[in-house]
């Protein structure tokens, strides 16, 4: 038999959103399981940031749901929509937004902390998640290579166990093999954690990684036909 499809972990129903008259997002659904991967391209200004905001609940769509987990994140208060985040997103951007002063164990510890959990249960799974990321252990997070304090950002995201997690340009800033690894690393996770995976990217070689690859254009998510 064969086995029934996973649940959906994002769910977006007819979202709109809009700014200056301009619709960035016209009526947009977008389905993503556990296990699953989804890219999304488009020219600067289309509103894949918009996109992502929305799914962080940072911005409120004009209409629509956009559900994470089962919840309408458009629904939740100010208090409810960052416990739900917390529980159920996790996010790596471009840069990494990390504390460069900070060592990657403390980086990662962070987001734990913020959740409520225990230091000592903080750090644990911080270190588990750095050791199988290859991340080496270093005096302060600036000492690390591009690529690596890019493991030590997706190893935040992860340490909460979030059922979704979102990237925005996660490469961008890297060369070469750094790029390849932190790619490999990415597409990698849904099947190693069971999450979602949403990606968005200028890059066609990352896009094509993904189980779906999604074109935002004139604020609908288009699906790219592969070549024959």
């Amino acid at each position: 038999m064969t086995p029934p499809p996973a649940p959906p972990v994002l769910c977006l129903s007819d979202v709109v959103y809009g700014v200056s008259g301009r619709r960035l997002l016209d009526g947009v659904d977008l389905t993503v399981r556990a296990g699953q991967s989804v890219s999304v391209m488009g020219p600067s200004g289309s509103g894949k940031s918009t996109l992502l905001m929305c799914l962080m609940g940072l911005i409120r769509p004009r209409s629509g749901r956009v559900e994470v987990a089962g919840e309408d994140i458009t629904r939740l208060s100010a208090r409810g929509l960052a416990a739900h985040r917390r529980r159920h997103i996790g996010m790596v951007f471009q840069f990494g937004e990390l504390l460069p002063e900070l060592t990657p164990v403390e980086n990662v510890m962070i987001a734990s902390l913020l959740a409520g959990d225990a230091v000592d249960d903080s750090r644990s799974r911080a270190e588990s998640l750095l050791t199988a990321l290859g991340v080496p252990e270093a005096a302060a997070t600036q000492d690390l290579s591009g690529g690596e304090r890019q493991r030590v950002a997706v190893a935040r995201a992860l340490v909460n166990t979030p059922g979704l997690l979102l990237a925005d340009e996660p490469t961008g800033a890297l060369d070469g093999e750094q790029r390849e690894a932190v790619a490999d690393l990415l597409f990698g996770t849904p099947r190693e954690h069971g999450c979602a995976l949403v990606v968005v990217t200028h890059d066609p070689t990352v896009a094509g990684r993904a189980d779906v690859r999604l074109h935002l254009h004139e604020g609908q998510l288009v699906q790219v036909q592969e070549a024959r």
